[in-house]
């Protein structure tokens, strides 16, 4: 019962207070007249009017005018190597000769494409080394669809770069820039002409320099790459990087790509290399490599903190040479190079760069710290054996190879009347070209070899490609491609 009474009192408590609420809302209903429901009413938010303003036009660099200049000045090579005959390498030749690469046939010449840029109006044009080495002909087709049979000029495998020449003239043709003006962020276009479908352009920014991919395989190679993200594929090889001027600024080498195809990097040949080089070659006839002397390591914090350096930057140098051109300067191991000329110097990459860019004779102003003040050096720089003068190589030397006549009895046994066998092979045109010691040189462009008399007759004068013929001493046939 006692459980009742509370339940009850506590209903007609709550009745109670329900009608106190009703009766002071009817008394406020009544006070509100005609707005009697302004206890649930909300006024609409103001609505103001303004005018219609479209979005900013995204502007950014006009690439008309520099595509325009460069893709008539691209081109495709296309290079036939010499003769293979029917030996494996490795698995995957016996994999492609099962399911019929074309080729990999038996005694069927090779074929390697790639793209070039043509650098003056009477035909001569960069590309890759690697685009015609051992090419024992090429054939170049120009944007507009015209073919022309090519001629090795030279080949320089330490930069991987190439210079070959069509007969014509009036041809367009791409202005130098200079790569060491090149900021990184700068916009650039790569253009190829990768599959002989006339020339295709593609953009992008300069990524970094100076990168060194360890790609080329030679201690004395110079690699300071321009890297780029823009849109490099196989074929591209040798074709332009140009900016916004249509200036060419690099020569497309490579691609970061463990599949074959651009995934997100690529690598050009700065231009200021390709221009030395280029002018070597047809100045000279060869390259003139200048150097400064001196044996390094870069400057990272770890070598900084051992040897109390206060800066994380430059080349350390370790050694000179004797009498070489650093040592005549006045320069000294601990010393760090810091500059040269107006670039700054902060990697292996950069310093070989700045120095292949010169030839022996040349003068460079050297910026290096010592002892925490800064000193400057005024370096003669000279070549590898000391030499401070431009200088052509004989034949031989250019060759860089040792030759023997051939005995009469291997004559017999391999069924042919003349030759001349390479003994030893050091580094030039026959090792690039892929020569193995112990080939027999038979021709040269269809002069018959049996002599040195002759060897030195058949390549004398000669400038361009030249074709060798002969044969292995197991009757492996083969033909080599070299440039004068």
């Amino acid at each position: 019962m006692k459980v009742m009474k509370k339940y009850l009192g506590s209903f007609l408590s709550a009745m109670a207070g329900g009608l106190v609420f009703l009766l002071l809302y009817m008394m406020i209903s009544e006070r509100g007249g005609e707005r009697s429901d302004s206890a649930l009413y909300q006024e609409p938010a103001p609505v103001v009017q303004t005018g219609y303003t479209p979005a900013m036009p995204v502007i950014g660099p006009d690439f008309v005018e520099a595509a325009d200049k460069t893709v008539h000045a691209v081109v495709h090579i296309k290079s036939e190597l010499a003769s293979r005959n029917q030996t494996y390498n490795d698995f995957f030749d016996l994999f492609n000769e099962f399911f019929g690469n074309p080729y990999r046939g038996y005694n069927e010449p090779a074929i390697a494409t790639g793209s070039g840029v043509i650098i003056s109006s009477d035909g001569y044009i960069v590309t890759n080394n690697h685009v015609v080495q051992q090419a024992s002909r090429l054939e170049v087709t120009l944007n507009d669809k015209r073919s022309y049979e090519a001629k090795i000029i030279g080949t320089d495998p330490t930069t991987d770069l190439a210079l070959i020449r069509i007969e014509e003239a009036g041809l367009p043709y791409l202005s130098y820039g200079n790569s060491d003006d090149l900021k990184i962020g700068e916009w650039v276009l790569a253009v190829g002409n990768p599959f002989n479908l006339t020339s295709t352009v593609t953009a992008g920014i300069v990524s970094a320099k100076a990168r060194n991919i360890n790609i080329l395989g030679n201690r004395s190679a110079i690699e300071s790459f321009i890297q780029t993200d823009a849109v490099v594929n196989r074929g591209n090889s040798g074709g332009a990087l140009v900016n916004v001027n249509g200036e060419l600024v690099g020569v497309n080498a490579a691609i970061a790509s463990n599949t074959g195809s651009y995934t997100g990097y690529s690598f050009a040949i700065p231009v200021n290399i390709v221009r030395k080089v280029m002018d070597d070659f047809l100045s000279y006839g060869d390259i003139q490599r200048a150097y400064l002397g001196i044996t390094f390591v870069e400057v990272d914090s770890r070598f900084a903190g051992e040897k109390g350096l206060k800066d994380v930057r430059g080349v350390y140098i370790m050694e000179t040479v004797e009498n070489g051109a650093a040592d005549e300067a006045g320069m000294r191991p601990g010393d760090v190079i810091v500059r040269v000329n107006d670039v700054t110097i902060n990697s292996k990459s950069a310093l070989l760069e700045s120095i292949g860019t010169h030839r022996p004779g040349d003068r460079i102003r050297v910026t290096a710290e010592r002892d925490g003040k800064t000193r400057e050096f005024e370096v003669v720089l000279k070549d590898i054996s000391g030499g401070t003068e431009p200088s052509k190589k004989d034949v031989f030397q250019l060759l860089g190879a040792t030759f023997e006549p051939l005995p009469e009895s291997e004559m017999v046994q391999l069924g042919i009347t003349h030759g001349m066998k390479v003994t030893r092979l050091e580094s030039g045109k026959l090792q690039s070209a892929g020569v193995r010691e112990g080939f027999i040189i038979m021709d040269v462009d269809e002069v018959a070899i049996r002599s040195f008399d002759d060897l030195q007759y058949a390549l004398s004068g000669k400038r361009g490609g030249v074709l060798i013929e002969g044969i292995y001493p197991n009757g492996q046939k083969a033909y080599y491609g070299i440039g004068l």
